[in-house]
């Protein structure tokens, strides 16, 4: 009887020797280990970890790393042959790639500039930076001031670099756009009140891009703003109204319009006869790169169709050169990543909604409808599923402007995420 008392006693409060290998033991299976049973086996704890507070959501940053590296040695690959083209001869041979690497370190200086702006600012900000876009929008039309590229004036010259105004108005009529949701969500229910003020506001920068021309540029930006007005509560008649009323004025577009009308004819049957060697050329050749892939491709830096074939192979056809020396595995990759990239975008954005940071959650959703819709047009585009339209791979395709412009944007949603983890960890953003 003594015997077992002095046995718990030792147990509950062990001498110095056991003491110390209690301790010793304790130190070898974890300070707060604590053993689990399952069926006939038993599963110790294991050592704990520290656990390291992220600022921001770094899987995100890691994908827009590598749809950025990706797009640099494709624009390399697809314009590695294009000095030997009269036009280009006086380029150097990585004249390209070059300069895309000059604008991603330029995006990605200005990406964190922008990363340190509080959303609070940005909302301040919606309304100057929309009338600032407006401005530019009406200064490149200026002859002396625009630069006139393949007979469409959307250039501003400034030295060594162009820059294009509509890229702005994208950012910028997302921001208006959500800023006005927050400031109009009382009457949103009012036709009137609510969406005709915003209605005008996109009429007006759809005259200014149409005039350039860039009817892709507007039909991305109308899809945005329109989204927005959507997520941000809008009545589902009224949206539903609005959205009719677009898709028919863009019809009516098509249709006075001779060379427009010639690019849908050519898309439905791009290898016809008299489209082939006209509106058809780039997309029959895109097509023929994409056969040309099968499943696995051909290797990087073989692809046939980048050497003269297929025009603007680094820009609005980089898909087409991707899918030659790739195949379907990396198309379907590509796809993927921008699947991935705008799901995780519209998830940051909700959850801010979800933290009563509506403005922050609509600019985030509002990036995500931008990113996962012109990568939908220009994938559509490539793979000869929608019309030929002039728009780019986001984050790939050769393009200052729009690179400059895309990692801004994404520096913001990283923004967003970063004050939705300082509110749930009891901070102020």
């Amino acid at each position: 009887m003594i015997g077992q008392l002095a046995q718990r006693l030792s147990v509950l409060w062990p001498g110095p020797g056991r003491g110390k290998a209690a301790r010793a033991r304790k130190a070898r299976t974890g300070a707060d280990a604590l053993p689990v049973r399952l069926s006939n086996r038993t599963y110790a704890g294991t050592q704990p970890v520290a656990v390291r507070e992220l600022g921001f959501d770094q899987p995100l940053l890691w994908v827009v790393v590598t749809i950025l590296a990706w797009g640099l040695v494709m624009v390399f690959s697809a314009s590695i042959a294009l000095p030997d083209n009269p036009r280009f001869a006086n380029y150097a041979q990585h004249h390209f790639v070059l300069r895309h690497g000059i604008f991603i370190v330029i995006g990605l200086v200005a990406g964190i500039l922008a990363f340190q702006v509080p959303m609070r600012s940005w909302e301040l900000w919606a309304p100057w930076m929309f009338a600032a876009s407006l401005l530019l929008l009406v200064v490149v039309l200026i002859p002396s001031v625009g630069s006139m590229v393949n007979g469409a004036r959307r250039w501003i010259p400034l030295g060594m670099l162009s820059f294009q105004p509509s890229e702005l108005a994208k950012l910028a009529v997302l921001i208006y756009a959500a800023d006005y949701m927050v400031r109009k969500m009382e009457v949103k229910e009012r036709f009137f009140k609510a969406v005709a003020p915003m209605a005008v506001a996109l009429a007006v920068v759809g005259m200014l891009l149409l005039a350039q021309p860039d009817m892709g540029a507007f039909m991305v930006i109308a899809v945005i703003a329109m989204g927005i007005l959507f997520l941000g509560g809008v009545n589902a008649r009224m949206f539903f109204l609005i959205a009719t009323v677009v898709v028919a004025a863009f019809a009516v577009m098509v249709m006075m319009s001779e060379w427009r009308r010639e690019r849908i004819f050519a898309y439905l049957d791009p290898f016809a006869e008299e489209h082939v060697l006209g509106k058809g050329y780039q997309l029959s050749h895109s097509l023929i790169a994409f056969g040309r892939g099968e499943i696995f491709g051909v290797g990087l830096g073989g692809s046939v169709e980048k050497l003269h074939w297929l025009p603007e192979a680094h820009t609005d056809f980089l898909l087409a050169v991707i899918g030659e020396e790739f195949g379907l595995v990396g198309v379907l990759a590509l796809i993927a990543l921008f699947l991935w990239l705008t799901r995780r975008i519209m998830l940051i954005g909700r959850q801010a909604i979800a933290l009563d940071k509506v403005f922050a959650g609509l600019v985030a959703q509002g990036v995500g409808l931008w990113i996962g819709f012109q990568a939908f047009i220009n994938i559509g585009v490539n793979l000869g599923a929608l019309p030929t339209k002039g728009l780019t791979l986001p984050l790939m395709s050769y393009g200052g402007s729009a690179i400059l412009m895309n990692l801004v944007a994404l520096a913001i949603v990283l923004r967003v995420d970063f004050e939705n983890r300082q509110l749930m960890k009891g901070g102020r953003p």
